[in-house]
């Protein structure tokens, strides 16, 4: 395989992640480095650095058209990157001296955990419960467009999803994926945002926790311009198409999908460490 094959089959892989990320919130990381590492051959770290650049494009090529259509929680989002960057950074710097065998297996437990989350149900605001005291002095609460015009929605468990939020931040650093499932989690799940604007305020963040723990990894000579420009410019478009249909599209469908490759890729790098073949 050329240099130009081998560009060309990373970019269309990388538009994929790019759709998928924008999508669902997880994160094109997510896809790019089981990707590069099972079927490129490309070592682990330098997957991770390519990685968290398309991350940091992800975000950028989602986040401006979420915004524009008032879908993210721009407080709420800044606030808690406060957790998920510290965590980024010390997910970094960890990683650079735990074994690349080590590295793969937490991987694909994350992918696991990943494709298990897509598929559960929403935790529903509860009526008549009382709002959460540090969501309104932050001034969280907020509310997004609908076809019915726009709902309000209240943010609970405030510090309980800032918890989550720096094990996010930890888990992104480590292994390069944005660690979009579990900042869904945290907001869809345990604060009880609903889903759209979970996944959009997500996307908002992941490009700032990534950017955290890129320097990072550019130190330390993990990130190769020959690798990270193919994806890069696979993930732009392919994120900007995924903000543009997650405004009208039903996505549950897209989540089974996307379950059965996480699975599929999980245990494919299990199999390659197993194996020796990383």
């Amino acid at each position: 395989m050329n240099v130009l094959e081998f560009s060309l089959l990373v970019w269309i892989g990388s538009f994929t992640a790019g759709f998928i990320g924008a999508l669902t919130g997880l994160g094109g990381g997510v896809v790019i480095v089981p990707l590069l590492t099972s079927v490129f051959d490309v070592d682990i770290r330098y997957a991770v650095g390519a990685s968290l650049v398309s991350v940091i494009a992800t975000s950028l090529g989602a986040a401006s058209t979420y915004i524009q259509k008032g879908f993210t929680n721009l407080r709420l989002g800044m606030f808690l990157e406060v957790a998920t960057t510290a965590g980024a950074i010390v997910g970094a710097l960890i990683a650079t001296h735990v074994s690349v065998k080590a590295l793969t297996i937490v991987l694909a437990v994350v992918l696991l955990y990943s494709a298990y989350l897509s598929q559960q149900p929403k935790l529903e605001n509860l009526e008549g419960e009382s709002p959460d005291s540090v969501a309104t002095y932050l001034q969280l609460n907020d509310s997004y467009p609908t076809p019915n015009g726009l709902v309000f929605y209240q943010v609970h468990s405030v510090l309980r999803g800032f918890g989550v939020m720096l094990l996010a931040g930890v888990i992104s650093g480590l292994l390069g994926i944005g660690s979009g499932a579990f900042k869904v989690l945290a907001m869809d799940q345990v604060m009880r945002v609903p889903f759209k604007v979970s996944t959009t305020t997500s996307n908002f963040m992941i490009g700032v926790t990534a950017a955290a723990s890129a320097g990072v990894y550019l130190a330390r000579g993990y990130i190769d311009p020959g690798l990270s420009m193919p994806v890069m410019l696979g993930v732009l478009p392919g994120a900007f198409l995924g903000a543009q249909v997650l405004t009208k599209a039903k996505t549950q469908v897209l989540r089974i999908i996307f379950s059965l490759v996480l699975v599929g890729m999980a245990f494919k790098m299990v199999y390659n460490s197993v194996a020796g073949g990383l």
